[in-house]
């Protein structure tokens, strides 16, 4: 996707991983419920890869996660955080492309955590998100309560519900809100 200028450096990645983050964004509570046994899910913005092991977890053997990302940089810390464990041939590792997410593979889940207010074209984003959803797939999208707005956060999902995807649920978090698109 086009570089966006609130994209997260890379140098600040630290910060999307510490201690504390777990009390107000839980990975096992926030996807408690939406990735199961089996799936194929694409992590849009997986940054770090704060919640890619326990996406990884919840596919279990047979599923698998693209932890996809525009910067090699983060892709690399993800790679790094996965080395060697029993997860790691569960993650495929994408670099979106300057214009365009770019995975070809269809997908039951795609996970966007805090990730959606940083894209310059949503409805393209979108679109292309749409297209590559199995029959009955969904779009799970978290962001921050404060950042975007409520109302910018709304326009998004105006644009998703012009491109045909229907609300199926909203969840509200400590510090987030959440919407899951079918």
């Amino acid at each position: 996707m086009e570089h966006c200028e609130h994209v997260m450096p890379v140098e600040h990645a630290s910060s999307l991983t510490r201690w504390y983050r777990r009390l107000l964004q839980n990975p096992a509570r926030m996807l408690n419920g939406q990735v199961r046994d089996g799936m194929v899910v694409l992590e849009l913005g997986c940054g770090p890869g704060y919640f890619t092991p326990e996406i990884a977890r919840r596919v279990g053997k047979s599923g698998k996660v693209i932890a996809a990302d525009l910067q090699e940089g983060m892709l690399e810390i993800v790679r790094n955080k996965i080395r060697g464990t029993d997860i790691e041939s569960r993650v495929e590792l994408h670099k979106c492309e300057d214009d365009s997410i770019g995975v070809k593979e269809k997908v039951d889940l795609v996970v966007a955590f805090f990730v959606v207010h940083e894209l310059p074209d949503k409805e393209k984003a979108l679109k292309e998100l749409k297209s590559i959803l199995k029959p009955g797939g969904k779009v799970y999208i978290n962001e921050f309560l404060m950042h975007p707005p409520k109302d910018k956060f709304g326009e998004m999902v105006d644009v998703a519900r012009s491109l045909g995807f229907v609300e199926v649920e909203r969840h509200r978090f400590l510090i987030s809100r959440a919407i899951i698109l079918k």
